[in-house]
């Protein structure tokens, strides 16, 4: 008879699918946003002969992209664990927001030539026709980073699909200004000045983003504790323990910790008390630390 090996799933795992499924929804509502104002922000910039539109167009095709990447990540996130991932897919998230970061230096990379570009052979702006849409992009953007607002907080994948939409939301801003100053005063080689200048914000956010997908990717200690608090709050609060050593803390993806350790007691022969001092070690890491999944040897 064959028995299956799939581990059983612990409650803070169902909460997190249950989370999950409130993120596939707020995905699924600002992509439809975004794709929306993509097309708009396309007809509008060849329209009006606004690099910055365009650029913003490009950039919410690649918001468009991101999301679903992200929507998608989280569909395979929520695949049941087996014998031989254990810790299910939860990493194809870390891997989505890996690709987000990338995706932001492509897009800032191809505005920063075309702006370039622009500068050399400057070219004229319809800036009425560029202030409509810009606002209305910028209305979309807010809309669209509110929706994902809450939710990026604590997942690292949302959080690069929120990235995207506040980083547009900013370079809507700018648009609208600098449509401003077009319309008054004629300058159009302010269109693909704020056009390089949105990259170069764009690509400081992309490397936030690249910098902390890396770190759970080498299974780096997640932000916010050391391995050196831990054991200190551990042997503090425990005077039964004589020494941690071994100790490892990594990140399987956002908000899901675990860690393994070797403690020696001060006394080894009462198995009872040990149960207690396990207990109680677990309870600190949870409760202070949010780490749930541990592998403890007392020595």
């Amino acid at each position: 008879m064959k028995h299956s090996h799939r581990p059983k799933q612990s409650q803070a795992t169902e909460e997190l699918f249950e989370y999950r499924s409130i993120e596939k929804t707020k995905l699924k509502q600002a992509m439809a946003l975004t794709g929306i104002m993509m097309f708009v922000e396309i007809v509008g910039g060849v329209f009006t002969n606004s690099l910055a539109l365009i650029s913003d167009a490009g950039h919410m095709f690649t918001h468009a992209f991101a999301l679903l990447i992200s929507f998608l990540a989280i569909i395979c996130a929520g695949k049941p664990s087996c014998s031989r991932r254990t810790f299910g897919s939860y990493r194809i998230e870390i891997l989505s927001s890996l690709f987000n970061s990338l995706f932001l230096f492509v897009v800032s990379a191809w505005i920063i030539f075309e702006g370039v570009k622009r500068i050399i052979h400057p070219m004229p702006v319809l800036g009425l026709q560029m202030f409509v849409i810009s606002v209305v992009g910028l209305i979309v953007n807010l809309v669209s980073a509110w929706i994902l607002h809450g939710t990026s907080r604590e997942d690292l994948n949302v959080k690069g699909a929120f990235l995207h939409m506040l980083a547009d939301t900013i370079s809507s801003v700018v648009i609208v200004i600098g449509a401003i100053i077009i319309y008054f005063t004629n300058w159009n080689i302010i269109d693909p000045i704020l056009s390089i200048g949105i990259a170069l914000v764009i690509c400081s956010w992309g490397w936030g983003l690249l910098k902390d997908s890396i770190n759970i990717l080498l299974e780096a200690t997640p932000k916010g504790m050391t391995a050196d608090d831990i054991a200190a709050a551990l042997l503090k609060e425990i005077p039964e323990i004589q020494e941690i050593t071994d100790l490892h803390i990594w990140e399987i993806t956002s908000k899901m910790y675990s860690m393994t350790a070797h403690i020696q007691l001060k006394q080894k022969d009462e198995i009872a008390p040990q149960r207690e001092i396990l207990a109680k070690i677990k309870q600190i890491l949870d409760e202070r630390f949010d780490i749930e999944h541990t592998t403890i040897e007392l020595d």
